[in-house]
């Protein structure tokens, strides 16, 4: 059964349609294609990218492939991931800020680090984390129910909220005197360095850009601010016994279960930085375009908010009974992924669904497209939460909000938990709509982030 059959379902009430950037023309140049790089990949994609199952390109002498063929994503990121290593503009852009960490490593040390960690992201060990979450949610709604009723700016609050949940779940202490520092980081690298330069995409990753210099900079002075909150987690200390209830505890205490070996504190110091900056980033992402969403569709919203006046027990949610609420945040991360795109070379000559790919071709796997593709999404430009609801899940190849394979987000249920929680503590505490209607549009930088933050009107239920 095909994703549009599986999901061909009637919606009464009018469908909403969000705002997106124009589609690029087919005869874009080159050097028109890393202009609109430059300012965000989705806007240099053409319609035949979310009509066609593989677009074939020319990118500076080499060949390009964008996969919207699940059979052919089920090959580069499953049946022969090994052979499809990241770019060196990927390296470029990530590891200032990820170091080594899981999310850059590659072979032996990636699966060293995937086997060690694996352990402190089980369901179990993410339900002892919950009691974070919830608090830090509820500090939250304190504070924009003593805000009065001015306007508020809820992409910073879900940041500073998801900030604050990153540093409890993770050092088990807020971060209250180091989150504005945090933030910093998070905005300097983002808005001067995470953007990709023409020569960042031509040279070899031995031979630096005038953006890798200050990249250099910028990761000493980020490496010795982690180093500086993991001096601090362990200086805290713990009562002697006390149980392993934060992720510090449970990454220093990790082991791999075949080498028996443990992080260093350079590798656990990446590995931290990973965690904190995958983590709250992209949950603060989702859950803005989940609340901008809402904002737009007041049926929904409403929907939203009854599933989860029903879902109170003893005061507390019965995350089991959000299941239309884990719906918006699926259709949230289908439109909005917080990942648009996965970008490979190929380290070896391959065959993808019959098309002959040489050494060092560029393979992309865009979820921005796949989500929106018109083969496999019926009406996929359109927000429609109950299509999560049908029983019959969609292809696992073509709905990748955290990837696939051996190397999908190995916090993809701790995000998934947090989202759900505290979007429906958030429309469960306040009706939200927007103060203003400007179209706020997607833009790809490392995450799909909004081009501005909107002002929101917030009304306690």
């Amino acid at each position: 059964m095909s994703i549009a059959e599986a999901h061909d379902m009637p919606v009464a009430r009018k469908r909403l349609v969000p705002p997106s950037p124009p589609r690029a023309p087919d005869n874009m140049t080159a050097f028109g294609r890393i202009r609109a790089i430059r300012v965000s990949p989705i806007g240099s994609w053409s319609q035949r990218a979310y009509e066609e199952d593989i677009v074939q390109g020319r990118f500076f002498g080499r060949s390009t492939f964008i996969l919207n063929n699940p059979g052919a994503i089920r090959h580069v990121l499953v049946d022969n991931y090994e052979n499809y290593t990241r770019t060196p503009a990927s390296f470029r852009v990530l590891r200032p800020v990820l170091g080594e960490g899981l999310l850059i490593a590659e072979g032996r040390a990636w699966k060293h680090q995937r086997r060690t960690l694996a352990p402190a992201f089980t369901p179990r060990a993410v339900m002892t984390l919950v009691s974070h979450m919830v608090a830090a949610t509820d500090e939250t709604i304190a504070k924009l129910k003593a805000a009065s009723n001015a306007p508020v700016n809820l992409r910073e609050a879900m940041q500073r909220m998801t900030l604050e949940i990153a540093g409890r779940t993770m050092f088990s202490f807020g971060m209250d005197r180091h989150g504005a520092a945090l933030r910093d980081f998070v905005m300097e690298y983002g808005e001067r360095l995470a953007r990709p330069h023409v020569l960042d995409l031509l040279l070899p990753l031995s031979w630096p850009s005038p953006q890798d210099l200050a990249r250099a900079r910028f990761r000493k002075r980020w490496t010795q601010f982690v180093g500086m909150l993991m001096a601090e987690r362990r200086a805290a200390g713990k009562n002697e016994g006390a149980p392993l209830n934060d992720l510090f505890d449970l990454m220093d205490a990790a082991r791999d279960p075949e080498t028996g070996a443990a992080f260093t504190d350079e590798q656990l110091g990446d590995q931290v930085a990973t965690m904190i900056l995958a983590g709250h980033e992209t949950t603060a992402t989702a859950l803005f375009w989940s609340l901008y969403l809402l904002a737009l569709d007041p049926a929904t919203q409403e929907e939203l908010a009854a599933e989860v006046k029903g879902a109170s027990v003893n005061g507390a949610l019965d995350l089991d009974r959000l299941k239309f609420t884990r719906a918006v945040v699926d259709e949230t991360m289908r439109l909005y992924p917080p990942a648009f795109l996965i970008l490979r070379a190929a380290a070896a000559p391959d065959m993808i669904a019959g098309i002959p790919v040489k050494k060092n071709d560029i393979v992309l796997v865009a979820p921005w497209l796949l989500h929106r593709h018109e083969k496999l999404w019926q009406d996929p430009n359109a927000f429609i939460p109950s299509r999560f609801m049908t029983g019959t899940p969609p292809d696992r190849f073509a709905y990748l909000p955290f990837g696939v394979g051996a190397r999908v987000c190995i916090g993809a249920h701790f995000a998934l938990v947090e989202a759900t929680l505290a979007l429906a503590k958030m429309i469960g505490a306040f009706r939200v709509d927007l103060v203003d209607r400007e179209p706020v549009m997607p833009v790809g930088v490392v995450t799909t982030q909004p081009d501005r933050s909107p002002m929101f009107a917030i009304t306690p239920r």
